[in-house]
C-alpha cells in the first residue's frame, strides 16, 4: 500500500531542484494529490492546487473568487511584521484582477481594445527598434555586464512607459517602488508605502491627462467619464506592475535558462524561426507569475475533493505547467515542444490581458540578444546568479552576462 500523502504546513518554497524547477514537495504532491490540503501558518485549513486540469477548472469557476473583500484569504508562508489576516481586505479600486463579475468585466472590457492582437501587431516593429536600440547601448559597454540593468528591465519598461504615457524618466521612481510592493517578507508599513508612493504618483498622472489627454492607453480610459480617478488609478497600477515586471523577469530568466541549455540555445540560433514557439516553451518552463489565490464562496467539488466554503485556495501554474498528465518530459525544457495550452498567462475570465504585447517583447527581445551576441555566456558559476525567491514575481535579481567578441 502507499504511504499517505502529508498534509503540507505552509507552501513549499525552496527552490531545492534547480533554478528552473517546482520545488520537489510540490512535484511530490502533485503527482499524489493533485488537489491537496494544506496547513496555513496562521492555522487556516485551506488547498493548495497543482495538477494542470485542476488548476485550468479552477480558474474558469468563477465560485472560486478572485476577490479579496468578502472573505479572508489566508497567506501560506510566513511573513514577520505583517498582522495575520482576521478579515477581508479592502477593495483596491480599478486594480480588476481583484474582482468578480460583473465589476470585473466593466473594467477589463475598457481595456480590451487597447490590446487587441491587431493593435500589438501594428507594435511589433516598434517594439524590435525598441530592443535594438538598447542591444546598441549594450554593445558599447565593456563586459561582464549586468543582463536585467542593461537590457531585461529597460526593454519592458520602455515599451510600456510609452504604451500608458508614463514619462520614463520617472522609471527610477515606479522600478523601486513596485520591487519594494513585489517583496514577500516584508511588514505591513514596508508594503503599503511603496503602494503610497506609487498609488499618488500614479494619481497625478491620471488627474493630469484627464485634464489634458494625449495618444496612449492612459490617456484613452481618462477619456471616459464613468471611471473616477481612482479607478484610473488602480487600473494604471495594475497595467505598469504587470507590464515590466513580468516580461523582465521572462527575458533574464529565459537567457538564463538557455545558456543553461547550450544544445537548446544552439538549435535556436541556427534556427531563428523556432523563436515563437521556444517563447511558448520558456513561458511553460519557467511560469514566473506562479502563486495564484482564490475564495471558495460555497461548499465545492474539485478533482473529487470538497473544498468548504471559505477556503483559501492556492494555485500554482509552475507546478500545473510541469503536469506529465498534460505535457510529456515537462521537466525538459524543448523549443521544438508544441506548449501552447500552457497556463503562464492563466485562464478564464483573468487571462492576461497583455499575452500578445509580452510574446512580441520577448521573441524580439530573445531573437536580437541571440543574434548580437553570438558568444553570450555567464560571468559567474550559475550558482552564484541570485535567484528572486523573495519575490512575488519569481527571476534573477542580477544575470552578469560576457561576451568574446563585439556584437554586430
Amino acid at each position: 500500500m502507499s504511504q499517505p500523502v502529508p498534509v503540507p504546513n505552509g507552501l513549499p518554497m525552496e527552490r531545492d531542484a534547480g533554478p528552473f524547477d517546482p520545488p520537489r514537495d510540490i512535484t511530490r504532491l502533485r503527482e499524489a494529490r493533485p488537489v491537496s490540503p494544506m496547513l496555513f501558518p496562521d492555522g487556516h485549513e485551506g488547498w493548495l492546487v497543482t495538477g494542470y486540469d485542476a488548476v485550468r477548472q479552477i480558474m474558469a469557476d468563477t465560485r472560486f473568487s478572485s476577490r479579496q473583500d468578502i472573505g479572508v484569504v489566508h497567506v501560506p508562508y510566513e511573513t514577520p511584521g505583517m498582522p495575520v489576516a482576521t478579515q477581508p481586505s479592502p477593495v483596491l479600486p480599478g486594480v480588476f484582477i481583484a474582482m468578480d463579475p460583473p465589476d470585473h468585466t466593466r473594467l477589463r472590457r475598457r481595456l480590451t481594445g487597447a490590446f487587441t492582437v491587431r493593435r500589438m501587431k501594428q507594435l511589433e516593429e516598434h517594439i524590435v527598434d525598441v530592443v535594438e536600440r538598447q542591444l546598441d547601448e549594450m554593445a558599447r559597454l565593456t563586459p561582464s555586464v549586468d543582463l536585467v540593468k542593461e537590457f531585461a528591465l529597460p526593454v519592458p519598461s520602455l515599451v510600456i512607459c510609452e504604451l500608458l504615457g508614463v514619462p520614463y524618466a520617472d522609471r527610477e521612481t515606479f522600478q523601486v517602488n513596485s520591487a519594494k510592493f513585489m517583496v514577500k517578507d516584508q511588514t505591513l508599513e514596508e508594503k503599503m508605502a511603496a503602494y503610497n508612493a506609487l498609488n499618488t504618483y500614479l494619481c497625478e498622472l491620471v488627474t493630469r491627462k484627464r485634464a489634458a489627454p494625449g495618444d496612449d492607453i492612459l490617456s484613452d480610459l481618462a477619456r471616459q467619464d464613468d471611471l473616477t480617478i481612482e479607478e484610473l488609478t488602480g487600473a494604471a497600477f495594475l497595467l505598469l506592475l504587470a507590464g515590466h515586471e513580468t516580461t523582465a523577469n521572462m527575458l533574464s530568466l529565459g537567457t538564463f535558462a538557455l545558456l543553461e541549455h547550450p544544445e537548446q540555445l544552439a538549435v535556436l540560433r541556427a534556427n531563428p524561426e523556432l523563436m515563437p514557439g521556444a517563447v511558448e516553451e520558456l513561458l511553460r518552463y519557467l511560469s514566473v507569475a506562479d502563486i495564484f489565490y482564490r475564495y471558495a464562496t460555497e461548499d465545492l467539488e474539485l478533482c473529487g475533493e470538497t473544498i468548504a466554503k471559505g477556503s483559501t485556495v492556492v494555485v500554482s501554474l509552475l507546478a500545473a505547467n510541469r503536469d506529465p498528465e498534460r505535457f510529456d518530459n515537462p521537466d525538459a525544457l524543448d523549443i521544438h515542444r508544441k506548449a501552447r495550452g500552457h497556463l503562464s498567462f492563466g485562464h478564464g475570465i483573468h487571462q492576461c490581458l497583455g499575452q500578445q504585447l509580452a510574446r512580441i517583447e520577448m521573441r524580439a527581445g530573445f531573437d536580437g540578444l541571440l543574434r548580437r551576441f553570438p558568444t553570450l555566456e555567464l560571468a559567474v558559476p550559475a550558482d552564484e546568479v541570485r535567484l528572486r525567491t523573495d519575490m512575488n514575481i519569481y527571476g534573477v535579481h542580477e544575470l552578469p552576462v560576457t561576451w568574446t567578441e563585439s556584437a554586430r
